[in-house]
């Protein structure tokens, strides 16, 4: 075998990307056994009746290619949840499609709907995973800095990023990694800039149940206008404390998920089929679990909250998610993501630094950190930064 002294090496389609941080973080924490507060999931696991049904299900025989859509139970029980929550239930076999985790129904939305030279508008900080796929569909993206403490939209400055090429608007509620939420204002506002042009909404909704707003969780399934033109995203591995299963979905108009499930069926084509069984049987018959689970977020939250007031970092707000952004000023100079490095290597405590959710300079010292822990690691984690 001859092997060549040249191996070709393709030109990368995302040259500035590399390594996620949230899989840095993770692999910092556990070089140097710190307590891991950065990547979002839980320490603890999901309901024992759901891992029953997943044997139950498997054992059955259920171990076939599903549907490309998704399993009908399943989708009719995401359509009664939705009629339930929102006021308006969607067609469980035109509207709803079953995806491999919340992250590929972003891709497969935005791959659908951007075609090259298509501008996009997101809001900073924004989740990670929007921008390349944006990039790799040939779209521009435009950022719209949202500043802390509240990162509220200013629907003034919003609307001059409107052009005739503006073709998608992602927004995120609640929201990641700010910890705040959308009102039902913020899509009458949304509604108001966009109804007179033709421009798609993808709505990422992934933590929809961890939501403490007094109004509960604003979707942009209850706006009627907005959710003809809307793709909503959402994810079974954050309400159900099973991030590894990776099954989510999303609801979207018959013509909208026409085309989202044409990306789809090459992208994954189906989803683990008796999870799916599983998650439907868990909807059906306990869902008194996603009802409950602002509650029982609501108290870790409190719970961690409580244990950092003696120290020197100032909390932020959080009306949703399993994060809270911490004020790192009092304590530090150096950049977050610097900070992040020291907290992690030195003091035991893995975070993420607020600015990689940005493209444009952050110079705000914010840390986010994951409170979807048990009690014990938090306190752990908590007395360790009460030291600082």
């Amino acid at each position: 075998i001859i092997m060549s002294a040249n191996p070709l090496i393709p030109e990368s389609k995302l040259p500035a990307l590399g390594t996620t941080i949230f899989t840095q973080m993770s692999a910092l924490a556990q070089a140097h056994q710190a307590i891991n507060l950065s990547q979002g999931f839980p320490d603890f696991d999901g309901p024992r009746y759901l891992q029953t049904r997943l044997a139950h299900h498997v054992a059955e025989g259920a171990n076939q290619y599903a549907p490309m859509t998704g399993v009908a139970p399943l989708r009719e029980a995401i359509a009664d949840k939705t009629a339930a929550l929102y006021g308006y239930r969607p067609d469980a076999t035109r509207d709803v499609t079953v995806t491999a985790g919340a992250t590929e129904a972003l891709y497969a939305a935005i791959t659908a709907l951007v075609r090259p030279g298509d501008e996009v508008i997101c809001f900073d900080p924004s989740y990670d995973s929007y921008a390349p796929a944006i990039q790799l569909a040939g779209g521009v993206l435009k950022r719209q800095a949202l500043q802390p403490p509240h990162f509220r939209v200013d629907w003034a400055h919003f609307a001059t990023l409107l052009s005739e090429k503006t073709r998608l608007v992602i927004l995120n509620t609640p929201h990641n990694p700010s910890a705040t939420v959308w009102q039902k204002a913020d899509f009458a506002a949304l509604w108001q800039a966009i109804a007179a042009h033709d421009i798609f909404v993808l709505s990422d909704e992934v933590y929809e149940h961890i939501c403490f707003a007094p109004q509960g969780h604003a979707s942009v399934l209850s706006h009627p206008q907005l959710r003809e033109r809307a793709i909503a995203v959402s994810s079974f591995g954050k309400t159900y404390h099973m991030t590894g299963w990776k099954v989510g979905y999303c609801v979207a108009p018959a013509a909208l998920s026409a085309e989202v499930r044409k990306v789809h069926q090459y992208l994954t084509f189906s989803v683990n089929t008796p999870a799916q069984l599983a998650l439907a049987d868990m909807l059906r018959e306990q869902p008194e679990h996603y009802r409950e689970l602002p509650d029982f977020y609501r108290a870790r939250r409190d719970r961690f909250v409580q244990a950092l007031a003696a120290s020197r970092f100032e909390i932020l707000p959080c009306e949703g998610t399993y994060f809270l952004l911490a004020d790192y000023s009092a304590i530090s100079d150096l950049d977050d993501v610097s900070f992040c490095t020291w907290l992690t290597t030195e003091v035991g405590v893995a975070a993420i630094p607020l600015s990689v959710f940005c493209a444009d300079p952050f110079p705000h010292k914010l840390i986010r950190l994951c409170f979807a822990k048990q009690e014990a690691t938090l306190d752990a984690a908590a007395a360790r930064l009460v030291a600082l």
